[in-house]
């Protein structure tokens, strides 16, 4: 006997539609002219197939089922075995795009994050309610307009803080310190995202400027900063920082270009799977900053159109590549509206910089036997030049020309920040402390303080020989191994053991800039937190000592560098 059908039949048969107009879109648009016939009915035989399957599921499987969830479900497996960055987005993901684009809006200028499983404020802009009225950074949020937020996720929490500009939003906070909670009432306001987060000179005639993202206005905010440094003194040299910058705008990472390359420049090209898909960018104005000596600063999360800027800067050996290695993402995403309520980003080309490499180091169309993207092998990377010679190569990201050390190789430090016991002491040392010295230095009463503080959260750490102890004992106890080889795994675990103290020692000066540079952050704000660490940052001063020696910085773009 044929079940009921429920009165969401017409619905899912109207996504039914909207499912089969989706693959028409997605698979005939990629199509070119080459395709043959066969590729053609391949595709209807497909589109077929999935629609019958479909409409089974959602009529006849045993169990209620959410039409629009299946078809979300559907979509999304098959995207998996494309690349990561072509996905299917709905309501929500249609809101961030936006906000990447557009660099805007409404709230009361918070960020939230998840420590410990609390929601809480991990940064504040300044100038904007939340900042104004008291909000702290490590505050946990737990209600927002009187609803708990204790089995809400990071997500909706968001949007709920996020509203229409002019409307209130009521937020009960807990804070370290204060044995009670405590209410605010918030006016939410349109909040510009800096794409500069910070501009001034980090020593004589160096200017610095840092650039967080590449939104729609990166280009007119970078424009901005360089008047700001160029009336406060004389500009000698520039260091760009774009450390931790994911990308954005492809048209904005241009426009930050053009301001240091010769007008009609190409900065990038863009090639997709037709043969007229390639698209060149060229720089569209004179050069703000012509011959002035620059230093760009990068790391391993630094992608995209941060490598567009940092790639064209290198290959017109316009300026210095310092720090690490970058991400190494060459590939375009283009976003297509499905419907009022959904889109499609996907990846429709590659990009190329003027010397012609894609630096796009992920294979994700070669996948070895478990199905496992693969990174390509130095033996198969192709060598191109720069126009002064110099040696770079395709497929593994932008290479600096002179290389920082990344902290983060730092495994002890990489522990205390992945556990947030850094941010959790900066809070804790807040709420005893309203203010510091301009002079504030982490000493070793502070260093003291923090190894009772990581006592009493119960913080362990394990190095990588230790965890490889533990699998190994796993694996003796799964394999029923002898009682004595039991026994000496645990005397070498006991070898093995961390005394915290030991490596607060070891890493006293990673840890006391790590834990200096929080404290003054969360007291005196973020301008002061940047300006606290650029002393000890060692590939900020290690740019600045090659813009200021003039044979050193001609030396590592020519040839003979590289």
């Amino acid at each position: 006997m044929r079940p009921e059908v429920s009165t969401k039949k017409f619905k899912s048969r109207r996504i039914l539609y909207f499912t089969v107009v989706f693959f028409l879109i997605v698979l005939l648009g990629l199509c070119t002219e080459e395709e043959s016939s066969d590729f053609f009915l391949k595709i209807y035989r497909s589109i077929d197939i999935y629609t019958r399957a479909y409409k089974e599921l959602a009529l006849n499987y045993v169990d209620t089922i959410d039409p629009e969830a299946l078809m979300r479900s559907g979509i999304e497996g098959m995207l998996k075995t494309l690349d990561p960055y072509t996905i299917y987005m709905g309501e929500k993901e249609n809101e961030e795009i936006d906000l990447v684009t557009s660099g805007k809006y409404g709230g009361i200028g918070v960020t939230i994050g998840l420590r410990d499983g609390y929601i809480t404020v991990v940064n504040l802009l300044e100038g904007f309610s939340a900042a104004k009225q008291g909000i702290e950074i490590g505050d946990r949020i737990i209600e927002v307009d009187g609803k708990s937020t204790k089995q809400m996720s990071l997500e909706k929490v968001r949007q709920m803080v996020r509203g229409i500009p002019g409307t209130e939003v009521k937020l009960k906070i807990e804070r370290e310190g204060v044995d009670h909670p405590i209410e605010f009432v918030l006016i939410r306001e349109e909040i510009k995202l800096n794409n500069v987060t910070y501009t001034g000179f980090v020593s004589e005639g160096i200017g610095y400027i840092k650039l967080e993202r590449f939104s729609r206005t990166a280009g007119n905010d970078f424009r901005d900063a360089v008047k700001e440094l160029l009336m406060q003194g004389n500009l000698k040299g520039l260091v760009l920082d774009l450390r931790d910058n994911p990308g954005g705008l492809l048209e904005s990472a241009v426009d930050v270009a053009s301001k240091f390359l010769p007008e009609n420049s190409l900065v990038v090209t863009t090639r997709g799977r037709r043969k007229d898909s390639e698209r060149k960018y060229y720089s569209t104005e004179p050069p703000m900053l012509k011959e002035l000596p620059v230093a760009v600063l990068v790391n391993r999360y630094s992608a995209s159109a941060s490598e567009i800027v940092s790639g064209a800067i290198q290959d017109y050996d316009r300026g210095v590549i310092v720090g690490s290695k970058t991400f190494g993402k060459g590939l375009v995403q283009t976003i297509t509206r499905l419907s009022e309520n959904a889109s499609l980003k996907l990846t429709t080309a590659r990009y190329y910089t003027p010397s012609g490499r894609c630096i796009q180091e992920i294979d994700y169309w070669h996948r070895d036997s478990m199905g496992i993207a693969k990174t390509t092998p130095d033996s198969l990377k192709r060598k191109f030049y720069t126009v002064h010679k110099r040696s770079v190569w395709e497929g593994g990201g932008i290479l600096p020309d002179t290389v920082v050390e990344d902290t983060s190789r730092y495994p002890f430090i990489d522990e205390l920040n992945r556990k947030a016991i850094i941010f959790k002491y900066a809070n804790y040392y807040a709420s005893k402390h309203k203010s510091i010295p301009e002079n504030f230095d982490v000493d070793d009463e502070i260093l003291n303080d923090f190894v009772d503080f990581m006592e009493k959260k119960g913080f362990v750490y394990e190095d990588e020989c230790k965890s490889k102890l533990k699998e190994l004992r796993s694996y003796a106890v799964s394999a029923r191994c002898d009682k004595m080889v039991l026994e000496h795994i645990e005397k070498i675990e006991e070898l093995l053991n961390i005394d915290l103290k030991q490596m607060v020692t070891k890493y006293r000066k990673e840890l006391c800039t790590a834990l200096r540079t929080e404290i003054v952050g969360r007291i005196k704000g973020e301008k002061a937190r940047i300006e606290s660490g650029i002393s000890t940052d060692m590939s900020i001063q290690t740019a600045v000592n090659i813009l200021k020696n003039e044979k050193l910085y001609s030396s590592l773009l020519s040839a003979k560098s590289k």
